[in-house]
């Protein structure tokens, strides 16, 4: 997808002007009968008007105001994903966007939601070209617009389409090797440092959770690092994102239940490919910030030597687990991966994982489970980020008493603990690795949705990827 800002308009451009209620449309200069078409439109309430012509397609959007800003800005994303469907309906391929509405943003958010909304997953079709959405260029025609307003969008869009496209690979084309080497291509194009750790030196680092989640695969765990170090970084201590990449998950010998619970564990590296968007469009953008990331790899499965309930894994911090849910696997590679993270002496370091059943079922689509050891000036930030992109935060709590349900009786702690509180305990596990400023984020179920939400479609929604980026773009600019 192509955004870019727009030059003189040729006589046949489609057009889609933005406007509210109370616009005066005498300002879209169109003859009087098209005038009087959208007003009496908007006496029937419709918010999506078309204006027939014979020679190009003319839309008015009737945009709503909120209270909020976020609330207004995520209501301009999501009119910009309904007008798709005529748009690709009727073949066109390039399209200018106006405002005459009151609101100053509103074609960069319109914009941003057309951009999202119109990602497809078709490279497995055997016809490609008859099933492509047509769209392949918006033009913003805006004077309030800068420059650097229009190429941060192209960069949030082309890193949204990179973590959707390797969330939804399948393992048979992204093991954790092929993840490795995505990353590592990712870093040439966007101008990041990577380096990548095969199992030897995994195993001289005595990473025991990532090896141990390995056990059973055919395939070898890798852990990649990457690295953003602008000349004119803010930072004189590095951010450090660290990101889940089990590239396949079947439960290992806790084999996950029957029916459809398999069938999209392709997306459980979503964490891995959030934090590489994340540095992806900050080294695009050129922010003056130094951020890490880290990124333990491999797939779970059942065969060869699969780690067992009840064996005993040495951690890289030197702590011991006694495993008894293999498909709480995630934790254990997060454990080295955080332990690891301390050699950077980091401001912060924040981790993304589908970690968690018992996040998605607390919080279900609309929120990612966040708790952390954070500043609570941090935790301010990353949710006011959160709202801003429509990607909200709920925090829960890192009591005393959650790590009382993860203490072991031979091993310095169990990675489960009971039926209750899965998610915090998960957290209270992964909080046992770190001594810095921490914040873990349980993208579980939004990171990947059975049904299409709006500009997030449906499958690999890259939630998390946005909200990281305002994020660093805010610590930025302190």
């Amino acid at each position: 997808m192509k955004i870019t800002a727009a030059g003189k308009l040729s006589r046949n451009a489609h057009i889609i002007f933005l406007a509210e209620k109370n616009t005066d449309f005498k300002l879209l200069q169109l003859p009087e009968e098209d005038i009087d078409l959208i007003k009496s439109q908007l006496k029937k309430e419709v918010k999506q008007i078309v204006i027939p012509s014979p020679s190009k397609m003319l839309y008015v959007i009737i945009l709503e105001m909120k209270d909020a800003a976020f609330q207004t800005d995520e209501l301009n994303r999501k009119a910009g994903n309904k007008i798709l469907a005529s748009i690709n309906h009727h073949k066109i391929d390039s399209v200018v966007v106006q405002n005459f509405s009151s609101i100053e943003n509103a074609t960069i958010t319109f914009a941003e939601g057309m951009a999202l909304g119109n990602y497809q997953f078709i490279r497995y079709k055997k016809d490609i070209e008859k099933e492509s959405n047509s769209l392949k260029e918006i033009l913003i025609s805006d004077e309030k617009i800068s420059k650097q307003q229009i190429e941060e969008l192209q960069a949030i869009t082309d890193s949204i389409y990179l973590v959707r496209d390797l969330v939804n690979t399948p393992v048979n084309y992204l093991n954790a090797t092929d993840l490795a080497n995505e990353i590592a291509s990712a870093g040439k194009k966007a101008g990041f440092r990577t380096e990548i750790f095969n199992k030897s030196k995994i195993t001289a680092l005595k990473m025991g959770g990532l090896l141990s989640v390995n056990q059973g695969s055919v395939d070898p765990p890798t852990f990649t690092i990457m690295e953003y170090k602008p000349k004119n970084a803010v930072n004189k201590k590095p951010i450090v994102l660290v990101g889940k990449g089990v590239v396949y998950d079947t439960g290992g010998l806790s084999l996950k239940p029957t029916g459809n619970s398999m069938d999209y564990m392709k997306c459980d590296m979503a964490g891995a490919a959030t934090m590489l968007g994340a540095i992806y469009c900050a080294a695009k953008t050129k922010l003056p910030v130094h951020v890490i990331g880290l990124v333990p790899a491999t797939d779970n499965r059942p065969g060869f030597n699969a780690f067992a309930p009840g064996d005993v894994i040495t951690m890289h911090n030197g702590m011991t687990v006694e495993m008894l849910n293999s498909d709480a696997e995630g934790r254990m590679i997060l454990g080295d991966a955080l332990s690891f993270a301390r050699q950077y002496k980091p401001e912060l370091v924040i981790d993304a994982a589908t970690l968690t059943g018992a996040a998605h079922r607390a919080v279900g689509d609309y929120a990612i489970a966040y708790m952390g050891t954070a500043a609570a000036e941090t935790k301010n930030q990353m949710e006011e980020c959160g709202r801003e992109v429509y990607e909200r935060l709920i925090e829960f709590p890192l009591w005393d008493e959650y790590g009382e349900m993860i203490k072991s009786d031979i091993a310095d702690m169990k990675n489960v603990g009971g039926v209750n509180a899965g998610a915090i305990t998960a957290g209270k596990f992964l909080e046992k690795f770190t001594d810095y400023p921490w914040l873990h984020l349980d993208i579980a179920g939004v990171a990947y949705l059975s049904s299409a939400q709006s500009y997030r479609g449906k499958n690999a929604s890259a939630v998390g990827m946005r909200l990281l980026f305002r994020f660093l773009k805010k610590r930025a600019t302190v």
